[in-house]
């Protein structure tokens, strides 16, 4: 089965350039707030919330806003936090597929936001069960490949934590789990000193999409037009992209 991470790697290296860090901060801080809506203020008693902070601080959101944010989610400022998960589903070009993940507290205005960055974008907002049916929740960690690290050592590592697959991509290697056993692939790793990029409960396709150039130009379109909403959290796609169309990317770029 084919790794997701050459859109991944793509997706990051774009966002190393462009990134709005402001928009990726109140990402985080919204995780958190919902986090401690639902399990409470004390990091060591909400597992949901601990995972939250870490994530954020790993993105280096700025510690007063990671307190605030938990005093808030949990009520202890008297602010009301009332965010409601949704997901759209998306057909993009070339057969892709997306699943839009959405923390909003106006389902209306989510909605509509949506639907006209999809329109606009030559997508379309396909009908519930019709995407998603392709997607499996999944654990992924990336771990950027070095001189001296092998597939065989991640493997390895991860090999007691319920592992399903290590993938060898161009730039790193790309551990899938179930998403259950996320923190136990993370733990295996960190015990046996191997650094990682990202990791994160994600919906991954094994049915993936190889987009030509043009296709990909337009999926990028699409992806960023929804990447720039408020609202929108994640996105999940089974688009991929080959060596020849990155390459002809960054020609063009």
């Amino acid at each position: 089965m084919a790794g997701h991470s050459k859109w991944a790697n793509t997706k990051h290296r774009k966002a190393a350039v462009d990134a709005k860090r402001a928009k990726i901060n109140a990402r985080y801080i919204k995780q958190i707030e919902v986090a401690a809506r639902n399990g409470g203020a004390d990091i060591e008693g909400n597992p949901a919330l601990a995972l939250a902070v870490t994530k954020a601080k790993k993105e280096s959101v700025p510690n007063d806003n990671i307190d605030r944010a938990i005093k808030r989610g949990a009520g202890l400022t008297g602010d009301a936090v009332d965010y409601e998960e949704i997901t759209y589903e998306v057909r993009g070009p070339q057969g892709s597929a997306l699943l839009v993940e959405c923390l909003t507290d106006n389902r209306n205005r989510a909605a509509a936001e949506v639907r006209t960055a999809v329109t606009r974008s030559g997508g379309t907002v396909a009908d519930p069960g019709s995407v998603a049916y392709m997607f499996q929740r999944k654990g992924v960690v990336t771990v950027p490949k070095t001189a001296d690290l092998t597939e065989d050592d991640v493997l390895a590592a991860v090999l007691d934590a319920g592992v399903e697959e290590v993938i060898e991509n161009a730039e790193n290697f790309e551990v899938q789990s179930e998403a259950s056993d996320l923190q136990a692939v993370v733990q295996g790793l960190e015990e046996a000193g191997i650094a990682y990029d990202s990791d994160e409960v994600a919906f991954v396709s094994e049915v993936k999409v190889d987009l030509d150039l043009e296709s990909a130009k337009k999926f990028l379109k699409l992806h960023d037009a929804l990447d720039d909403l408020d609202d929108v959290q994640n996105i999940h796609t089974n688009a991929d992209l080959s060596a020849d169309t990155l390459a002809a990317l960054d020609a063009e770029s």
